[in-house]
């Protein structure tokens, strides 16, 4: 909203995302590393294994104006490049993994580079765990909107969602490619799955009786490379509908509408 609507980011905003990609660059080499121990995998070589054990000591100093060791970049780029990664990503539903992961993996070098700053590609990739409420404020027309983005873990909903009685719409994100993984902070349990629970508690919550829901399905592209590989079955026996990306968010879909039991205006997008 901020790119479309506010004339995006200055230099200066972009630079505070500086520690939030490190940290994301770093998480996403951690969670592979995990998941070479978790699948008892060898590195191909003792370049790799040594590039592992720097990454697995390395931590990111929480001063935004440090830079990242210059090594991280060659660590990362060997890991990512090792062949039993590609081995990793056909179990990557067993952990959890940034949708982005392979995006900073390509970017490695850049990212640890002097005096790196930010571009809008790596603002958007970036991902940290919201807690409390953020306001946007922009115009649209003859409009004034003001935008809540509230957290979605578990342990951040009591704080808001009594907080929005008089909202005219809530926009609620749902990325489709994320029916095959597992929560962060509870690994056995289904995203998805999760995600329709939150859905359930928000759309019949009496906080929203007179509240209309646009409920956006996000990150179409990886759904449609994933279904292949992860069918949607695995996970939801009852769909019987194969790989065929627009059956399958169809379903999942009609998941969400099943919950809708306020009868509430719900616009899929």
């Amino acid at each position: 909203m901020k790119i479309i609507h506010q004339n995006g980011y200055t230099v200066e905003e972009l630079a505070l995302y500086r520690l939030t990609v490190y940290k994301n660059l770093l998480d996403c080499a951690k969670a592979l590393i995990g998941a070479y121990h978790y699948l008892q995998l060898e590195p191909s070589s003792q370049k790799v294994q040594d590039y592992i054990s720097f990454l697995e000591e390395y931590n990111v100093d929480p001063d935004p104006n440090t830079a990242l060791d210059s090594k991280i970049g060659d660590a990362i780029t060997y890991l990512w490049n090792d062949p039993c990664t590609s081995t990793v990503l056909e179990h990557q539903n067993e952990f959890y993994l940034m949708d982005s992961a392979p995006y900073f993996f390509e970017e490695a070098k850049r990212i640890t580079a002097p005096n790196y700053v930010p571009d809008v590609s790596d603002v958007l990739r970036a991902r940290t765990k919201t807690t409390g409420i953020y306001e946007t404020r922009f115009t649209m027309g003859q409009l004034s909107i003001h935008m809540f983005d509230v957290g979605g873990q578990r342990s951040e909903r009591k704080k808001w969602i009594h907080c929005f009685e008089n909202v005219t719409s809530i926009i609620f994100c749902v990325a489709l490619s994320e029916y095959d993984q597992v929560l962060l902070e509870e690994s056995n349990q289904n995203r998805m799955m999760e995600s329709l629970v939150l859905f359930d508690s928000v759309v019949n919550s009496r906080w929203f009786m007179r509240t209309s829901i646009i409920l956006f399905l996000n990150k179409v592209d990886l759904f449609r490379l994933k279904l292949p590989r992860s069918p949607l079955s695995n996970y939801f026996p009852d769909y019987s509908g194969g790989n065929d990306v627009h059956r399958a968010a169809k379903y999942l879909l009609w998941r969400f509408n099943q919950v809708n039991r306020a009868h509430l205006n719900l616009y899929p997008q």
